[in-house]
């Protein structure tokens, strides 16, 4: 059994930075894909990035960017993902999710195993 633990949420300014971390449980991240997602209350769960198995290539939502940026760490099996300038608009409950293959899947429903999130305010 996989296990995502998400942590790093806060209360930060509008143009603020702030790090969520993904801990994974069981497994090494180095194999599989692993993506982001944030869920806004009232709104649907939306793809925030995803770093590619084994070459680790990054892919980012338009919304985010040149602000966020996604990193592995697989001594430590951790994902970050770096997040700055950020916005009212970012304020959501961030998951970490793992797919079981390499590549970056096109739909939700393709991530296998999901964090429980963390809670990001953006607010002044």
């Amino acid at each position: 059994q996989v296990q995502l633990v998400e942590s790093g949420g806060d209360l930060v300014q509008p143009g603020g930075s702030l790090r969520l971390s993904c801990a994974a449980a069981v497994f090494t991240l180095d194999y599989y894909a692993m993506g982001w997602f944030r869920q806004a209350p009232g709104k649907e769960r939306e793809g925030v990035s995803c770093i590619s198995g084994r070459v680790g290539v990054t892919y980012y939502a338009d919304s985010v960017k040149g602000r966020f940026t996604s990193s592995r760490d697989n001594a430590k099996s951790t994902m970050y993902l770096q997040m700055t300038s950020l916005k009212p608009e970012d304020a959501a409950v961030y998951y970490c999710a793992t797919a079981s293959g390499r590549s970056c899947p096109d739909h939700l429903y393709e991530y296998d195993y999901w964090g429980q999130g963390t809670q990001v305010t953006v607010s002044s």
